[in-house]
């Protein structure tokens, strides 16, 4: 593994910033034939919105929280996130039209949530790894473009 960069660095955008929130819980691990089919839903659709550089999404991370897996997704636009959502030819309608035909087999077997921000200022900062997070999903600087305190960085990061 090579080695990360010794460096301090912060994110650098101007512009709309939404985070987005989205996981599901496993209520009923016995059940994957109602649990793995949202589960896989994701991947895809990710992978339909990472190809097209006009959707909206500037990029996304996975992990595990409480309950089972989350994404956390950052867009530059609150609208292209709510048109992806509803727009008939993408991954997203026939998949939550898919689990609601399913859960309703077996209500309680699966939760999914969401959460959606609108951020007017971010402050980050990542010290001697690669970039990650905001950084990752616009671009990175050197933190000392944007102050080397954290009070600092959140008065001079403007998301709009």
């Amino acid at each position: 593994m090579s080695q990360p960069p010794a460096i301090r660095f912060t994110h650098d955008y101007e512009g709309e910033l939404v985070v987005f929130l989205i996981g599901m819980r496993i209520n009923k691990p016995w059940r994957p034939d109602l649990w793995l089919p949202v589960f896989s839903a994701m991947p895809r659709m990710l992978a339909e919105l990472s190809r097209d550089p006009d959707s909206g999404l500037m990029g996304y991370r996975l992990g595990f929280g409480p309950g089972g897996p989350m994404v956390v997704q950052y867009w530059n636009s609150h609208e292209k996130l709510y048109a992806y959502a509803s727009t008939p030819e993408a991954k997203h309608r026939p998949a939550w039209t898919a689990f609601n035909r399913r859960i309703r087999k077996a209500p309680g077997s699966v939760g999914i949530w969401h959460e959606t921000y609108l951020v007017d200022r971010a402050e980050t900062i990542y010290a001697h790894m690669p970039p990650a997070g905001l950084a990752r999903a616009t671009a990175a600087i050197p933190v000392a473009r944007r102050g080397e305190r954290a009070k600092e960085r959140l008065a001079n990061g403007k998301a709009a």
